[in-house]
Formats: structure tokens, C-alpha cells, sequence
């Protein structure tokens, strides 16, 4: 596991966010300020309890995928790349008042993803139900 890097130790929820992108683009979140970082929250019209199932089994279909944490309201899955191993953070954090799932999947090494974290995010969105 040459390019797994380490766990970033600012994962979760903080005052009801996920951590900030950092500065470099291999990052998107749902709560991000700026553009070049910023990605629409899933929404649903399910019951909060079967959207977080939905979403968890969808996770699980993907191929190189390991949920690490797991509570009512949040998710956190580790992504691997078929390739060198480079391994991504995923998050979800379920809004109950405001009907979405905020999200938030950054590299944890290197600069540029080639666009790998959005793309991920909008295949579990055309999952997501």
C-alpha cells in the first residue's frame, strides 16, 4: 500500500460541517463556499433512516470500498483506486431538518484527481433513490 497515505485526523462532524476542502482540487463538498470545491448535497424524500441504508448499500456495491465509521446520522467510507492503491476519504452527513446528505470525498495524497472525487459522488447520486 505504497500510496494509501495516512487517515486525516479531521474526519467527522464539527458544529454540524465536515471539514473544509483543502486548497488543492482533488476535493469536493457539498458545504464548500467556494466553486471549484463545491458539489449539490443528495436530497430525499424517504424517511431519514431508509435514505442512510439506501446510501449505505450503495457504497457497498462499489468495487474497493470499506465503510470505516457508521452512526445514524453519518457515514465514512475509504475509496481505493484499481491502479497504485491511492486511497480517497468519503463522506455523508444526514441533515434531518433540511431533507439532504451533505458529502465531502477528498484524495488524501497528490494534487490533481483528474476529476475522480466529483465523478464518484454523481455515480452514487444516479444510484441514489
Amino acid at each position: 500500500m505504497v500510496f494509501a497515505g495516512k487517515r486525516p485526523n479531521n474526519l467527522g462532524i464539527s458544529n454540524g460541517k465536515l471539514a473544509s476542502c483543502p486548497n488543492t482540487p482533488n476535493c469536493v463538498s457539498s458545504q464548500s463556499p467556494d466553486a471549484s470545491h463545491q458539489i449539490a448535497p443528495l436530497t430525499f424524500t424517504s424517511t431519514p433512516e431508509e435514505a442512510i441504508t439506501n446510501l449505505k448499500q450503495i457504497i457497498e456495491s462499489l468495487p474497493r470500498t470499506k465503510i470505516i465509521t457508521e452512526s445514524k446520522d453519518y457515514l465514512y467510507a475509504e475509496f481505493k483506486s484499481a491502479l497504485l492503491g491511492f486511497v480517497d476519504d468519503v463522506e455523508f452527513y444526514l441533515d434531518r431538518n433540511a431533507n439532504v446528505i451533505h458529502v465531502r470525498s477528498a484524495s488524501r495524497l497528490g494534487q490533481s484527481d483528474l476529476g475522480v472525487n466529483r465523478k464518484r459522488i454523481e455515480t452514487i447520486r444516479a444510484n441514489f433513490k
